[in-house]
This record gives structure tokens, sequence and C-alpha cells, in this order.
């Protein structure tokens, strides 16, 4: 009887711990969801700035003429989009002369080029002109050449922007020039074509 009863306290010991350890697991199991949840919560309410500058350049820059242009058109977009802060704009301006080629950054200082930008963005905010969205060359459209300037790249993107009730479209020719680390750099752009008008059906 004795050896029953010893059993019998042994098992229901064991039904004991192991309901503990089930417990345990499941309230971490409950704040592991709630952690994760809040975690993508945090990530959503990203403004497109901040997610623009989240970007390290210095180990993460893009890896191809287009997305190169791609990243410039996202950075343009904030620009003119104006809600950020002061500083966010002027971090915005250095990762956009990081995608310049150095002999398009010598030509102006980091000043006078954080000084004509918002000068521009204010014209644009004055004449209520936003970009609402951009559209790169595809990978196969990027043209490449050997010249005695260097390795160089070509494609296009379009800049849909709308100003009032009005909506113009601005095709842009880039021309970008590999440097010694491998990285496509912005030597300048050209305005492709007359730029389209249409009255905004939305």
């Amino acid at each position: 009887m004795r050896s029953v009863k010893k059993k019998n306290k042994q098992n229901g010991v064991k039904v004991v711990i192991i309901a503990v350890i089930l417990v345990a697991m499941l309230v971490g199991y409950y704040f592991y969801l709630s952690n994760k949840t809040r975690e993508v919560k945090e990530v959503k309410q990203l403004s497109e700035v901040d997610q623009v500058l989240l970007r390290n350049l210095k180990t993460d820059y893009p890896p191809s003429p287009k997305e190169v242009v791609k990243y410039y058109a996202e950075i343009t977009k904030c620009f003119y989009d104006g809600k950020y802060t002061e500083e966010q704009l002027q971090q915005l301006a250095v990762q956009s002369r990081e995608l310049l080629d150095d002999e398009l950054t010598a030509q102006q200082t980091d000043s006078d080029y954080l000084f004509d930008l918002q000068m521009d963005i204010s014209e644009y905010q004055k004449n209520d002109i936003h970009i609402s969205s951009y559209a790169t060359s595809s990978s196969v459209d990027v043209e490449y050449s050997d010249t005695k300037d260097g390795h160089l790249a070509s494609l296009y993107c379009i800049f849909n922007i709308r100003k009032g009730t009005m909506l113009m479209s601005s095709n842009h020719q880039f021309i970008l020039r590999k440097d010694d680390d491998g990285h496509w750099k912005i030597l300048g752009w050209t305005l492709a074509e007359d730029e389209e008008e249409e009255e905004s059906k939305g």
C-alpha cells in the first residue's frame, strides 16, 4: 500500500511539474507574439522618409545602375513631399550626394547644394507641386558603354508630377559611371522629352 501511495505521489509531482512547464511555455509564447506584433506595428509606422534614411550606403550601396536611380528617385520624391524635419532634410541631402559622381559633386559645396535644394523645394511647395510616383527603365533597357571617361550606363526615369489638378510626366535620362570601388554613381541627367500635361480625373 505504501509503495502504491508513494508512486501516486511521485506521479502527482510529475503532473504538477509538467503543468508548470506548459504554463511557462504558454506565457513565454504570449510575450513573444506580443513583442512581435509591436515590432511589426513600429515598422508599419515608419514614414517614407524614415524608410529611405534607414539605408546605410557604406554597407548597402545599390548594386546596379537601375537600383541607384531608383533610390535617387525615392530621395527626390521625399524632398518634395515636405513631411520631414530640418535634420531629416539634411540627412536626405547627404544620402543624395552620396549617389553622385565626384565630378558632379565637385561643382557645388555641400552647403551650396543644400541651399539650392531648399530654394527648389520652396518653389515646388508655393506652386503646390508634388511627385506622386516614378518609374525607372527595366534592367534589360539599361545601356552600357566603355568610353575614355570610364564605364558608363544610361537609363530613364519618369517622374509623375501633380500640380494642383494637373498631372505631368517628366522623363529624365540618367548617365552613371562606375567608380574605383565598383559603385555606380550618377554623372548627370537631362530632360529626355517635353513634359506632358493632362487634366486630373481624380
